[in-house]
């Protein structure tokens, strides 16, 4: 198998890699000369600011939370973008380097704790929502957790949902735009922690689901 292939084989599915506007922003990234690795970097930096813009917001009441929820929304799409381009950087443009896999996947975990517990912080006006932050984040970990195990015995690398990195981040993102609209209006704040319950819940659905077909596979070799 080449190494394309493998790249590919560990890689999840993303109907967006296709688009004209990805590869074109892939090709200038790689022509003036960003490294995939940067870029995760990168996408640790937006996770880093949309947790501080969560946590700050909590101080603040209506306009000023509502335009920090929107930073922090804002910088959830950044980060994914980020994860998008790092990808078709390294195997796109051809510009894997040894330490690839390490940058691919590491920033991603870091980048998910900070973000859904920097997100429990933005209505600790509700005691639960820090904890369900926390929660959401070691639920997100354990699903990436499964998924690494299988690649680490020759298993296939699943990244089926409910709740994949794409789906965690598209919900959070719906339940802090709800958040800024509570913010305006002068609500209680129910829709992060609504939305970190969805994504607790889903991603222990997803880790047991993940666990479930590297069993099936495992008995099948």
């Amino acid at each position: 198998m080449t190494s394309l292939s493998q790249s590919s084989a560990s890689r999840r599915t993303l109907a967006t890699r296709n688009t004209r506007w990805a590869r074109a922003l892939a090709e200038f990234l790689a022509g003036v000369g960003l490294r995939p690795n940067v870029v995760s970097l990168a996408g640790v930096a937006f996770a880093a600011v949309s947790a501080a813009a969560f946590f700050l917001s909590a101080a603040y009441a209506r306009d000023v939370r509502a335009a920090l929820l929107i930073g922090a929304a804002v910088c959830i799409q950044l980060r994914l973008l980020c994860n998008l381009l790092d990808g078709m950087l390294a195997v796109e443009c051809g510009l894997k380097g040894p330490t690839g896999d390490i940058f691919n996947d590491l920033p991603d975990r870091i980048a998910d704790v900070m973000i859904l517990v920097g997100a429990g912080y933005a209505a600790r006006e509700l005691p639960a929502a820090p904890i369900l932050g926390w929660a959401a984040a070691v639920a997100a970990l354990s699903t990436a957790y499964v998924r690494l195990l299988g690649g680490s015995l020759g298993l296939t690398q699943h990244f089926i949902g409910p709740m994949a990195k794409q789906h965690r981040m598209f919900t959070l993102t719906v339940a802090t735009l709800g958040a800024t609209v509570e913010a305006l209006v002068g609500a209680s704040p129910r829709g992060i922690p609504a939305g970190l319950a969805v994504i607790l819940a889903g991603s222990v659905l997803t880790a047991v689901r993940r666990t479930r077909r590297i069993l099936v596979e495992a008995g099948t070799r």
